[in-house]
């Protein structure tokens, strides 16, 4: 594999890390909340449609729409009906109810499905790839990964631009006590922000699901390397998010190549830990000027 391909593999990476990425971005600014059981509602969703494949027999096309809009109505009902009431003076409380939702998550799914991999069937794109060159090809589903991650960013940044429910996000986000004096329920926007980051985090989980095997306990792993993209790419940016995801992507695999299979993970960390020492704000963070 020639060093091109090794790039143009972890930039392609990175746009599934985004994809997780971006609705820890978004909840956490709305309303400034630690979501520690991200990774895993996108697992969850991925087990979600793999029961709707298996069990009621429809195509994936099908069964990756209803998971979207099961996640979205999760989300809301979570934020909604738990999630709210940790909401406050006390950052930790989010931090340790979420935690807990992680391992309900992780042991259901696991007495559900066993701890056994599992892969969802997206046919024929999976396989195929486009030649470049002799020694440089670029799979088709990975591209395709990549541009939906670009899509669900533009989307998001145009909601949140020019929609009115969008300028309500960024009105609670930065001063709620304001947003609620103007009429702004700021509970059923925290609701909205938490239905719309799962239901981007389901199209993750699926994806993730048709590029690789998956099992319950693979959420805390996703959750690490969002947060690492999130981080590196600056709060409150979501374009960020992506240029992050595609550091930690593009480092994995550099790293896998250069010394060999499991060294990619620890050259990503690496790369995370240093861009945090010598960035700490991250590579596009918003910053307010007075």
């Amino acid at each position: 594999m020639t060093w091109a391909n090794v790039v143009i593999q972890g930039i392609l990476l990175g746009g599934l890390y985004a994809l997780f990425a971006t609705g820890l971005a978004l909840v956490f600014g709305v309303m400034r909340m630690v979501n520690l059981a991200h990774g895993d509602l996108g697992i969850l969703a991925a087990f979600v449609a793999l029961f709707i494949v298996q069990s009621l027999g429809l195509p994936l096309g099908w069964a990756t729409a209803l998971t979207i809009a099961i996640m979205f109505l999760v989300g809301y009902a979570l934020q909604r009906g738990l999630l709210n009431f940790t909401l406050g003076t006390d950052d930790t409380r989010p931090i340790v109810v979420t935690f807990g939702l992680s391992i309900i998550i992780q042991n259901a799914l696991i007495m559900k499905f066993s701890a056994d991999s599992q892969g969802l069937d997206a046919g024929r794109i999976e396989n195929i790839s486009i030649k470049v060159s002799e020694q440089l090809s670029v799979g088709w589903f990975p591209l395709i990964v990549f541009v939906i991650a670009i899509a669900v960013i533009a989307a998001l940044e145009v909601f949140l631009a020019r929609a009115r429910l969008g300028r309500a996000f960024r009105a609670t986000s930065d001063d709620r006590e304001a947003a609620e004096l103007m009429g702004i329920n700021n509970r059923h926007i925290y609701s909205l922000a938490m239905a719309i980051a799962l239901a981007i985090v389901a199209v993750a989980g699926i994806l993730l699901a048709v590029r690789t095997t998956f099992d319950p306990t693979q959420g805390s792993f996703r959750l690490i390397y969002a947060f690492e993209a999130v981080i590196m790419g600056g709060m409150g940016s979501m374009w960020g998010t992506l240029a992050g995801g595609i550091i930690l992507g593009v480092a994995q695999t550099v790293g896998t190549q250069a010394f060999g299979a499991g060294w990619g993970l620890v050259v990503g960390h690496l790369v995370f830990l240093t861009v945090l020492a010598v960035r700490p704000s991250g590579f596009l963070a918003k910053t307010v000027t007075a």
